[in-house]
């Protein structure tokens, strides 16, 4: 029972620890609706806990709200001082949302003390100017026919926000009055005139505006637009209506310029469409300029025009391609005639190709076949032809006999021949076909003589193998070499490069990529010496009439760009706070391996993390096996540690640098491995004291917490058995209490100490057992009130009222005579040998106060406690105020 009584005594202590609480809070406040970001809400403070600890940094916050929300935060102010603000997220519209929050305002700090309140946040009503939609709210662009009636146009409306239901109406006007236009209240927009878009009427800017029942008012842009429409005639304002013309006009030459206007866009032309609705082959009509040309030739002395030289034409004009205005006119050309019979051929334009290796006296080309002169008689039917002319053409191209029309080769036509200087080897040749008699009619007949190449030469490559090397290190697009071949054949044909055979590895199908056009062999990806050192290519070279082939050997250069990879890459280690310097840690080991490093050449560092050097690797260069070492001891108590959980960055270099060496001589790479490290503290609390009065100093150490941690189990288990073994000690106790105190079995216990033949002569006693609790009561006094004793804690002061069937007495009664007492001690004489008075002295004592005849009742039997208890006190009395 005492051991329980503790227990509550010691639980209420810890309970009354001040904890940590949110001050101004629960609390109800006002906020504007429409409100802007950073909008001072509701202020408040943290009052802090016993421990002082801070609050933890990103508390308070608001967990939860109910509607949910993300329209407001917390701001720090200043030390404990924090401020509700609007957070700008969503918009507070009183009538569109919620107006009415509770805030879940949660904070906690740095030791794990929490605290939770409701902040109400009320919105409230701010009246609003109505509000144009949609394409209103930006201005609006109407469209109005020319020629229509005078009417509506269009109805205008706004939204009141204050008036959810639309009940009230609006109030609708124009800011600036028009003669030509009115709004109605209702928002009705209505034309009063009818416009006319050739007259001027184009557009109209209008400022409609509106008002709520309170005053505020809004406004909004309408741009009315007159819509111009085809209801005019084109007119005709060219005046000529009979043209004459020469024969033989060349194909394109302008005979006539027809002009119009249309008064729906008067001034422009360029939306009239011209066409000639007569059939006819010899004129063509621009249809957007209206101007006339020849189409084909115009022979007077042939065909139709021989019989009639008049050529009628009718030309229609409209205003848009289909279904708009138009007009027709009537015009008349009057072919004349003039001394054109020329001598004629079929064709005047030749193209010839001739071999480059054609031999001398081949003929080329005969123009008799294709000229002749429609003259009836002669000579005028008669012609012949000039020698060849051009550039190049002298010594090569000739006419056999003179005259003739019969064009032979007589010179080289070789294409890669320096000497043939001709533009892309092409030769024009120039003869005219002319009348024998006057006026001599000629024509000109262009022959194109081109030279057609031929296979002459192989292609061949600059070189009959290409070895090129390339770092493993170089980056995609790198230019790794540059193959070339060319062929002796003019003109120079185009060669296109391609990779016929080789290029792929394991990770990718293509390494190499060529430029079909250069030749330029580039990387597509990292080449990888580790997976292939040299790469065997076969370049192919493809011209318009060859295929040539060529062998390329690329060496990969051999580069450190390997890193190191550690086996574990992270790892969690926990070490006790009192481990020995020099320990292996947990025996862990750190295990790298580099595909392009000797494991010699692995260096250990700690980047960061190592606060106070307490970490090191073992070795630290040399092997690719090292053991993480504790360097320094911990030292928490004096201050200069400060933090429990170390997180460590190791990097793991394949250049074995030593710390004397400023640079490596070659590529270096580095791997990371993160160690986590968790410092277990004693799980002891240290109190110590000094012998100056009233000063007590305490060492408190701290147990950080982590739900990863293994002691974290093994701390709930030893405190779940060290709770569930007090509790089977108190239950024990009070199980021997109840047993103790109960009279049956008292007299059932004290019947076994008496044997028979020795009643008369021996006491019955009273066993007594001793329970030491926890707390040390060093000293005992007398209370001077009742006489009752009592043990104290001469240090913290505890008193506990001391057991009266344990407490021994502190006198006996002297006899007349100073002799021995009156009654017999029981045991004197009969205690086991070797025992004195001087031990045994108290307890007999008690033994013979507890058994005297004042202690039995009138049957004799043994008295009950209470009864002896009280007899007990009845003696000790005199001997407590011997005054009385």
């Amino acid at each position: 029972m005492q051991g329980a009584v503790f227990l509550l005594v010691l639980l209420d202590a810890m309970s009354g620890t001040e904890a940590l609480r949110l001050i101004h809070l629960p609390g109800t406040s006002n906020v504007a609706e429409n409100s802007p970001p950073e909008t001072s809400v509701h202020k408040f403070s943290v009052n802090l806990s016993a421990s002082l600890a801070p609050v933890t940094p990103g508390f308070p916050l608001i967990i939860n709200s109910s509607p949910l929300t993300d329209a407001f935060k917390v701001n720090w102010l200043s030390g404990t001082d924090f401020e509700v603000v609007t957070s700008g997220k969503e918009q507070l519209d009183f009538e569109m949302e919620p107006n009415i929050f509770e805030l879940q305002i949660y904070v906690k700090d740095d030791v794990g003390v929490t605290d939770l309140q409701i902040l109400t946040v009320q919105v409230t009503d701010v009246n609003e100017p109505p509000e144009f939609q949609g394409n209103l709210a930006k201005g609006l662009d109407l469209y109005i026919v020319e020629g229509a009636n005078p009417g509506f146009i269009y109805q205008v409306e706004a939204f009141d926000p204050e008036d959810t239901n639309r009940s009230i109406p609006l109030s609708y006007f124009l800011i600036s009055p028009s003669v030509n236009f009115r709004l109605s209240a209702s928002g009705t927009l209505f034309s009063t005139t009818e416009f006319d878009f050739e007259a001027g009427h184009r557009s109209f800017y209008l400022t409609a505006g509106v008002r709520d029942s309170q005053g505020l008012q809004a406004s909004t842009t309408l741009h009315v637009n007159i819509v111009n429409i085809n209801d005019e005639v084109p007119r005709f304002t060219s005046p000529a209506r009979v043209y004459s013309i020469p024969e033989e006009l060349d194909a394109g030459t302008i005979v006539a310029n027809i002009t119009a206007e249309d008064p729906d866009d008067k001034g422009s032309t360029s939306f009239l469409l011209y066409s000639i609705t007569t059939a006819n082959s010899y004129f063509v009509i621009n249809q957007l300029t209206g101007t006339i040309q020849v189409a084909h030739r115009l022979d007077r002395d042939a065909g139709q025009l021989r019989q009639n030289p008049t050529i009628s034409l009718e030309v229609l004009v409209k205003d848009r391609p289909s279904g708009g205005q138009e007009n027709r006119m009537q015009i008349t050309f009057i072919v004349e005639d003039i001394n054109d019979n020329a001598p004629t051929c079929t064709k005047f334009t030749f193209s010839i190709m001739v071999p480059e290796r054609a031999a001398k006296g081949t003929s080329l080309l005969d123009l008799n076949k294709f000229c002749s002169d429609d003259d009836s008689e002669a000579p005028n039917n008669r012609f012949n032809f000039s020698s060849p002319s051009g550039v190049g053409v002298s010594g090569r191209f000739s006419q056999d006999p003179a005259g003739s029309g019969k064009i032979v080769l007589i010179g080289d036509l070789d294409y890669e021949n320096t000497s043939n200087l001709a533009a892309g080897n092409t030769y024009a040749v120039i003869i005219q076909v002319q009348d024998v008699a006057p006026p001599y009619h000629k024509n000109n007949i262009y022959i194109y003589i081109l030279t057609e190449p031929e296979n002459e030469f192989p292609l061949v490559f600059d070189s009959p193998s290409y070895v090129f090397d390339v770092s493993e290190l170089r980056p995609a697009r790198t230019r790794v070499g540059q193959v070339h071949a060319t062929d002796k054949d003019l003109p120079r044909s185009r060669v296109v490069y391609s990779i016929s055979a080789g290029g792929a590895s394991f990770q990718s199908p293509n390494i190499f990529w060529i430029n079909p056009r250069t030749g330029e062999l580039q990387l597509v990806t990292k080449a990888d010496y580790e997976t292939t050192p040299v790469y065997i290519l076969r370049i192919q070279a493809t011209s318009s009439e060859d295929t040539s082939s060529v062998t390329v050997t690329v060496n990969v250069l051999e580069e450190n760009d390997e890193k190191p990879i550690c086996t574990p890459n992270s790892y969690f280690l926990a070490i006790p706070v009192g481990l020995r310097v020099g320990t292996n840690i947990q025996n862990f080991k750190l295990t790298c391996t580099d595909l392009d490093s000797s494991p010699r050449s692995f260096h250990y560092s700690i980047a960061s993390g190592n606060v106070n050097s307490h970490f090191t690797f073992s070795p630290s260069a040399g092997s690719n096996v090292t053991s993480l070492l504790l360097a320094t001891r911990f030292d928490y108590a004096s201050g200069l540690d400060k933090i429990w959980d170390y997180k460590l960055l190791v990097h793991i270099t394949d250049g074995n640098l030593l710390s004397g060496r400023r640079k490596a001589k070659a590529r270096v790479e580095t791997g990371t491995v993160t160690l986590s490290i968790s410092v277990i503290p004693d799980p002891t609390t240290i109190a110590t004291t000094t012998s100056r009065p009233q000063v007590i100093r305490q060492v408190l150490r701290k147990n950080v917490y982590s739900s990863s941690a293994w002691y974290v189990p093994f701390v709930i288990t030893l405190g779940s058995m060290l709770l569930l073994g007090l509790l089977v000690f108190l239950f024990v106790q009070l199980a021997k209490a109840i047993h103790r105190h109960c009279p049956c079995k008292a007299g059932k216990y004290q019947k076994t100490l008496v044997k028979k033949g020795e009643m008369k002569n021996t006491k019955r006693g009273v066993l007594v057992e001793t329970i030491q609790m926890n707390s040390v009561f060093d000293g005992e006094a007398i209370d001077p009130v009742t006489g009752a004793v009592y043990e104290f804690n001469s240090k913290t002061g505890t008193r506990k009222w001391k057991d009266p069937s344990t407490q021994m007495p502190r006198w006996q009664e002297p006899s007349p005579h100073g002799a021995a007492p009156s009654r017999p001690v029981a045991g004197e004489g009969a205690g086991p040998p070797g025992s004195t008075g001087e031990q045994d002295g108290l307890s007999s004592k008690a033994q013979v106060e507890d058994a005297s005849p004042s202690s039995r009742n009138q049957d004799g039997k043994l008295g009950t406690p209470k009864s002896r208890n009280t007899a007990l006190m009845s003696r000790a009395s005199p001997k407590l105020h011997p005054g009385k």
